[in-house]
């Protein structure tokens, strides 16, 4: 379980297959120093399972299912990704929980400036709007953002300078996929 705060940016040193598992490795800073094989990491909001550790790498499999239905199939060498390491019991949850399991992939739709503040439009299946609660919270990315607006087929979020600086978010532009995580509470019945 993760909270949707960045932890750092990684970099994708490479990506392999081994069979059908996609080998996904990444070089890191901040979250190398304790990271234990076996462990969990949000990496844009997907929870992957490092199985190793080499000088600043971690490498992480992927099975095809989750392959298929984030973005991580779109990463390419070099590539920025958000990181996040699980929460750890006793610790402050800054953001809202967050599980590391993608309900979808949307597509940012708008990049641009109201009032000063910068807004993403983003779109999501129509399956999952009703998911989409105006000042809920929901995980772009692995991110964890409010929802200021919600429209037909899309929903605003508003960006502070300091999350576009240190996430993926400074990268993206419209027609660019995220992966969607809606907050647990919008999905109960």
């Amino acid at each position: 379980m993760f909270c949707g705060i960045i932890e750092e940016l990684g970099r994708v040193k490479n990506i392999s297959k081994r069979g059908n598992i996609t080998l996904l490795e990444i070089e890191v800073e901040k979250v190398f120093e304790d990271v234990k094989i076996g462990e969990s990491i949000a990496v844009n909001g997907v929870c992957l399972t490092v199985i190793e550790k080499k000088n600043k790498y971690l490498v992480f499999e992927i099975i095809p299912e989750t392959f298929e239905f984030t973005t991580l199939k779109e990463l390419k060498i070099f590539d920025k990704v958000n990181l996040e390491r699980s929460l750890k019991v006793g610790e402050r949850i800054s953001g809202h929980f967050v599980f590391g399991h993608v309900d979808c992939i949307g597509t940012i739709r708008k990049k641009n400036y109201l009032n000063g503040n910068l807004c993403f439009e983003i779109a999501v299946p129509l399956e999952f709007m009703s998911y989409c609660l105006a000042k809920g919270s929901i995980a772009v990315d692995g991110i964890s953002l409010t929802i200021a607006k919600k429209k037909s087929d899309t929903f605003q979020v508003f960006i502070i300078p300091h999350t576009l600086k240190n996430t993926t978010l400074g990268f993206k532009e419209p027609s660019d996929k995220v992966n969607i995580e809606f907050d647990i509470l919008a999905k109960r019945p």
